[in-house]
């Protein structure tokens, strides 16, 4: 998706290295090497109770971390990032968490990133998405945006299965295809906008759910689907109207806590191996790269410019018509 990552260093510096393990508590040296450079973290100083953005709880074996910002319906920012970061450390390293569930405060999962609060700046220093200060760097924008992927990533590394519970709209689909599975409410919606003009999904994760026809449906319209259409091609694991969605994640997540940790950790490696040896890194790696360049691309940059001039939201609204719209200072592209 995007670099906000830069804007906090620190993520950047910590999510790369590897002298802790999550299960350093536990398992000690006895990890294998490979493994331990698998896991992409190391403990912060961040206490839940600290948190600005994300609520981390534990009850009944079951880790929940909750989107928390209902008020822009949990748009991501930067201290969102740093605690879904942070969430999943927790409950690797918490003996007692089986299963983590990753959900969201109010009306919606997360309506995506809050590029309105970031994009109708004009161009300055900080690097946030599609605000770098020009020329662009592409080395800039890829380690922002690596730093970003994993923290999404950290759920499907995770040692604990992660479920996403999905209502309302998601925007911030990157995540929530990330988690082991997901289920989501029948009238909720979730795509991938951007696809159209200023991004490329950086996980990656569309093709290696629902096969390369699909994925091309709907990375290439930028089209958003409902619960029951994305259950039926595969997208996520099942659909249920909204008012049984708690108790459908809880039954799922009780199911699961009382098999043994190991147990799970065993069949979600050999699963995620399979996937990975499909070339899912390399995929990302070539993802990140280009959601960079999407953003500075022709039409990327009038994107830009168009936010700055009409605001976010009509800016939008006139790239995903699906009109002819012949946007001003850009000769022969429509929109």
């Amino acid at each position: 998706m995007a670099c906000l990552c830069v804007a906090f260093g620190t993520l950047y510096r910590t999510v790369w290295l590897t002298s802790q393990s999550l299960f350093s508590k536990s398992l000690g040296n006895n990890i294998p090497m490979v493994l331990r450079r698998k896991r992409l973290y190391t403990l912060s100083n961040i206490k839940p109770d600290e948190f600005k953005s994300v609520q981390y709880t534990t009850k009944d074996k079951v880790a929940y971390v909750t989107l928390n910002r209902p008020h822009v319906l949990n748009a991501v920012d930067e201290d969102m990032i740093i605690e879904l970061h942070q969430s999943v450390i927790l409950a690797n390293d918490d003996d007692e968490v089986k299963v983590i569930v990753l959900a969201g405060n109010g009306k919606a999962f997360s309506s995506g990133f809050d590029l309105k609060k970031i994009s109708e700046l004009e161009r300055s220093g900080k690097v946030l998405p599609g605000n770098q200060k020009m020329p662009w760097d592409p080395y800039i924008a890829y380690k922002s945006n690596e730093a970003l992927r994993e923290v999404f990533m950290s759920f499907w590394k995770s040692y604990k299965p992660t479920i996403c519970k999905l209502h309302g709209y998601a925007g911030t689909n990157s995540l929530a295809l990330c988690c082991d599975m997901v289920i989501m409410g029948e009238n909720a919606r979730i795509g991938y906008s951007s696809a159209r003009v200023f991004g490329c999904p950086i996980t990656a994760m569309w093709v290696y759910r629902i096969g390369a026809e699909k994925a091309k449906r709907m990375l290439f319209t930028g089209d958003s689907i409902d619960g029951e259409e994305a259950a039926r091609i595969g997208l996520v694991l099942k659909a249920v109207p909204e008012e049984q969605l708690d108790d459908e994640v809880e039954r799922l997540a009780k199911r699961m806590v009382n098999v043994p940790s190991n147990q799970l950790f065993f069949q979600k490696q050999v699963i995620n191996h399979a996937i990975e040896q499909m070339g899912l890194f390399s995929t990302q790696r070539l993802a990140t790269l280009f959601d960079g360049m999407a953003r500075h691309t022709p039409e990327g940059m009038q994107f830009k410019k168009r936010m700055v001039e009409v605001g976010f939201k009509k800016a939008v609204l006139e790239r995903d018509s699906g009109g002819d719209t012949l946007w001003p200072g850009l000769i022969n592209s429509k929109l």
